[in-house]
């Protein structure tokens, strides 16, 4: 009888294991192991919502502004009037009597964060809503091949971005003035962001108070500030008018910028 039942144990834990053995085994990769979709997801970098506004007035205010009101309604006091080609990243989504509104958010710190006390709002059906993948920020696996490389001439206030020998751009900019003076030498793009909220004054160098929100398409080229960024705040290009950052209009900033590799070199000379 004892040997029996020591039989019938050993057959039993002899199937136990050969079910476990063929039941499928969910989410156990190996290193030889193909990536799912689900795996991949979780490297892909998410993007984010932003709204570019277009149809409102020009750099002088000449026109009807698109209004930031510090709530999803008219019937809120407008906080700023936001001129064409303004950038900014979308916190939200709220409807309000039937009308969409977008919430503004800031994907950076602010310089000086006391001046913005109230929530922001823009109307969706006055702004263009568009996904980016945000921020991109040079690391020690980013690719650093690219051919691609850019030349600011300050005597000439010109901006030429070549492909190898291949000219992709030339076009007129704004380099810094003469107290503010855009920084000479080789330098490296190490961050791209589709929008800035800028601020000053700027220590060691700006005592200008400015807020300028939703500085679009902007390529970081100094460890201090420099940046290559579209201005939507004049149309002086062609001579000296920034803080040292070098003003491309909105909508060749965004060319550029689309264009652009992080860990490209940017030239700049006299």
């Amino acid at each position: 009888m004892r040997k029996k039942l020591f039989y019938f144990i050993i057959i039993l834990t002899i199937l136990a294991i050969g079910v476990f053995f063929c039941i499928p085994k969910k989410n156990i990769p190996t290193e030889n192991t193909p990536p799912t979709n689900e795996t991949l997801a979780t490297t892909t970098k998410t993007l984010s919502k932003y709204i570019e506004v277009l149809d409102s007035c020009n750099f002088a205010f000449v026109g009807d502004c698109v209004n930031m009101r510090s709530g999803p309604g008219v019937k809120y006091p407008v906080v700023t009037r936001l001129r064409n080609g303004v950038v900014l990243l979308v916190a939200d989504t709220v409807v309000e009597s039937d009308r969409t509104w977008y919430k503004i958010g800031f994907a950076h710190e602010l310089l000086y964060p006391e001046r913005v006390q109230e929530d922001w709002y823009v109307a969706a059906d006055i702004v263009r809503e568009f996904t980016n993948s945000g921020d991109h920020n040079l690391t020690k696996n980013t690719s650093t091949t690219t051919k691609k490389h850019i030349v600011v001439s300050v005597s000439e206030e010109k901006l030429y971005a070549y492909d190898g020998d291949t000219l992709f751009m030339e076009e007129p900019i704004s380099t810094g003035l003469e107290f503010t003076p855009t920084p000479r030498g080789t330098f490296t793009i190490f961050e791209k962001t589709p929008s800035r909220f800028m601020q000053g004054p700027i220590p060691n160098v700006s005592e200008q108070k400015y807020d300028l929100p939703g500085v679009p398409w902007d390529l970081y080229f100094t460890q201090d500030g420099a940046v290559i960024h579209g201005a939507y705040w004049h149309n002086n290009f062609g001579k000296p008018w920034s803080h040292g950052c070098v003003n491309l209009s909105p909508e060749n900033a965004k060319k550029l910028y689309m264009w652009a590799d992080i860990g490209m070199s940017v030239t700049v000379k006299n």
